[in-house]
């Protein structure tokens, strides 16, 4: 095997780092969200289901537009507050189908989904937080306009962060589900699976939601034993990262692993295999002589992998 080769800077982790200040305390100020919708520097970005409406302009791709001109995009249903951005309001809006299918064919549009976005470096990084934040809200929204309590229909209030039931009464609040996702290693080698659905020689840490009343070590232990036979002792918190898709927070953590025989649960993984910190490398290099790759940098797995990768035991720290 070459040797480990220089990965270079640290990528931005996608998704995160927002400069969004969410003003939580506007939310149910109906008059303070009109007069940021209002507001000539208040901006909007346009989103219809997994896909996001971009602007082609001189020096790029502008994912935000005016209030007006976001709602005169035609079919915006719902438009929920993001917060503020150097004092100005983002709001995102919610685009009907039709809408998006028409702008599919306008010159002047690119239309394209969040995840290649992200991948492509398509927008600013700074717009990736707000726009994963506005995806998940309006994505919670259209799943809940019928109150689960009583079946009858519910009302977006406070900005889009609550939606009400005007029959029982009940109020309802935006979720999110957590996911752990883990890398389990033993001394110089490190544990990585290939789920069912990952491209040819694509790598990357095992995953799963956190169950009710489970902690996050917990899960990570479970989510390990049951996916490749692997049983681990420590648990260490390693970050976080908003996973729009569609509105999970997958929060990473290093395991040490306690045995090294797998056995693949394959409804779980299609494989699964342990490789030393050299091949880790060249995986998240793009430069493994098998072909072999980790995930992309705007990926937490990314991130996990390559902190071993330069810090090896030293994440147990």
């Amino acid at each position: 095997m070459s040797p480990r080769p220089d990965l270079g800077p640290k990528p931005r982790l996608g998704y995160a780092e927002s400069r969004i200040d969410r003003a939580a305390e506007r939310r149910a100020d109906g008059a303070a969200l009109a007069a940021h919708e209002r507001d000539a520097n208040a901006r909007a970005y346009a989103i219809g289901g997994e896909l996001v409406a971009l602007r082609k302009a001189t020096a790029g791709l502008d994912p935000l537009f005016t209030i007006s001109e976001a709602r005169g995009l035609g079919g915006a249903a719902e438009m929920v507050f993001l917060g503020l951005v150097d004092g100005a309001a983002r709001f995102a809006v919610a685009l009907a189908p039709a809408t998006v299918e028409a702008l599919k064919t306008r010159d002047d549009f690119t239309v394209t989904d969040l995840r290649s976005i992200a991948m492509r470096g398509l927008v600013d990084a700074d717009h990736l937080p707000p726009l994963a934040e506005g995806k998940a809200l309006l994505h919670w929204h259209a799943r809940h306009r019928f109150c689960p309590n009583c079946g009858a229909s519910t009302q977006l209030i406070e900005g889009g962060w609550r939606r009400d039931c005007q029959s029982c009464k009940a109020q309802h609040f935006p979720r999110t589900d957590p996911v752990a996702i883990m890398l389990a290693v033993m001394g110089e080698r490190c544990l990585l699976g290939r789920s069912h659905r990952f491209q040819p020689g694509m790598w990357s840490c095992l995953a799963g939601f956190i169950e009710p009343g489970e902690a996050i070590e917990d899960a990570v232990r479970r989510e390990t034993r049951e996916e490749a036979g692997i049983v681990c002792g420590r648990v260490s918190y390693f970050a976080s990262q908003p996973w729009p898709f569609p509105t999970s927070l997958m929060i990473g953590a290093h395991a040490q692993a306690l045995n090294d025989e797998i056995i693949i649960d394959r409804t779980e993984l299609a494989d699964a295999r342990w490789f030393d910190r050299e091949e880790a490398a060249l995986m998240l290099a793009r430069a493994h002589p098998d072909g072999f790759t980790a995930p992309v940098p705007v990926a937490i797995a990314y991130h996990i992998i390559r902190t071993w990768v330069e810090e090896g035991d030293g994440v147990f720290r």
